[in-house]
């Protein structure tokens, strides 16, 4: 699961600037961090000159001899021997923790089967390990169709070319052994390589793979887990938890391995529970254990034609047992007050009165205002009235009298008639 800033150029991610060394793993799977790198030693000569150097992006790691005398990063690209050849691969861990990570595999340190690191990459060899590395996908097709066409029953999970293009490693997973030695010959011819099989569990590919599990969470396998642990059922039950294939199973369609990570705590919480306690006699019949809540120290048991159930306490199984012994059957069973886990229900508010604390003075002065604005914007005089409305009523009138128009072009009335003009003083005045 690599992260989407780190794309590699050159052997290097260009995005996060650490040359390989993601603290996320994203960058490298199975990442770890060297916190002895800083610490300094008495004598040099004797550290470890053991190197952990990864492939394929971390999906396996062996160790090399150091045999230079260069000290060589965490992150940087080195060349090693492999198979009639070298093969390129990145800097993972040095120093003291290799030589604990020998110690916990069993793997000496002075083993003659150790490799040797050979150089630091240079450029032709960085340029022939991304050829070979452009090569993988096809390979993997193509090797996938040619065990089709053989009917072998197995699976190709991934292909490791080493980085000159001499040798091909191919893991597989098979229910039952797998006659391929017609199918080396093939790959042998088709893709000019010397070919390697390797059988890997379900676990193992599921780890090569990658993904993200139920927890929303990297795979454990794909992240850091290293070693795969049986994982039974059994485990799911002493956890008191349902045998549910779908729910217990991973993505490599095994039961999952954080089932082994919290048994150590709950068999040492079941310690303290009475052992041969799934039955109890009373005075209404035996009564069976159903469960145990290991959390809240609780068993939990159910009477005969009853579907009641019982939660009793550690120290009240254990005085029911002794009754028992001696031939005495309780009459009632001393159940145990189970607080409920449901949401606690919230006290309602309080209303006070607030009257005459707080004073509408200023909203009111500020509504009178908003009114007086909206109603100068209408053209509202101080009687109420629109201006707008009253100069259309005064025109309707005039409109009305024939004799104030101006523009009246009918039959004027016989009589005296009347000039109206207007003097410099701009009064009216009559003229004959």
């Amino acid at each position: 699961m690599g992260c989407s800033s780190c794309g590699t150029k050159d052997g290097k991610p260009s995005g996060c600037k650490s040359n390989g060394g993601c603290s996320s793993g994203g960058c490298n799977r199975l990442n770890v961090h060297d916190w002895l790198a800083n610490l300094p030693f008495s004598d040099p000569a004797v550290s470890c000159k053991i190197v952990e150097i990864s492939f394929n992006n971390g999906s396996r790691k062996e160790y090399f001899k150091n045999t230079t005398l260069h000290h060589f990063n965490k992150g940087e690209m080195v060349s090693v021997e492999g198979v009639s050849g070298f093969d390129v691969g990145m800097v993972n861990l040095s120093g003291e923790l290799v030589r604990l990570q020998l110690k916990k595999k069993r793997i000496p340190e002075d083993s003659a089967e150790i490799k040797k690191i050979l150089r630091r990459s240079t450029e032709v060899d960085i340029q022939k390990w991304k050829e070979s590395k452009s090569r993988e996908q096809e390979v993997l097709a193509r090797s996938r169709a040619i065990a089709k066409q053989l009917n072998l029953v197995m699976k190709i999970c991934e292909v490791e070319i080493q980085a000159d293009g001499r040798k091909a490693t191919f893991f597989y997973t098979a229910e039952d052994r797998v006659d391929f030695r017609e199918l080396i010959k093939l790959y042998a011819n088709d893709f000019k390589v010397k070919v390697e099989m390797k059988q890997i569990g379900a676990r193992q590919e599921s780890a090569k793979v990658g993904g993200i599990g139920s927890c929303g969470r990297e795979l454990c396998c794909s992240s850091w887990l290293n070693e795969f642990k049986s994982v039974t059922t059994a485990m799911a039950r002493y956890q008191n938890l349902s045998i549910n294939q779908t729910k217990l199973s991973g993505q490599c369609g095994r039961l999952k391995c954080c089932l082994n990570f919290e048994l150590d705590t709950y068999l040492d919480a079941l310690q303290h529970f009475p052992d041969h306690a799934d039955v109890l006699q009373t005075a209404k019949g035996n009564a069976q254990l159903i469960k145990k809540d290991i959390f809240k120290n609780l068993m939990w048991y159910t009477l005969p034609d009853s579907n009641k159930q019982y939660p009793l306490s550690i120290e009240t199984v254990r005085k029911i047992k002794s009754l028992n012994s001696k031939g005495i059957f309780p009459e009632e069973l001393e159940t145990e007050e189970v607080a409920s886990t449901s949401k606690a229900k919230e006290p309602e508010p309080q209303f006070v009165d607030v009257v005459g604390q707080i004073s509408l003075r200023s909203l009111e002065r500020n509504a009178q205002k908003r009114r007086g604005t909206r109603e100068k914007g209408q053209g509202f005089n101080s009687k109420g009235v629109g201006s707008r409305e009253k100069g259309e009523d005064l025109h309707a009138r005039r409109a009305s009298r024939p004799s104030d128009r101006r523009d009246n072009k009918g039959p004027k009335p016989p009589g005296k008639q009347i000039k109206l003009s207007r003097n410099d003083q701009g009064t009216p005045r009559d003229q004959a």
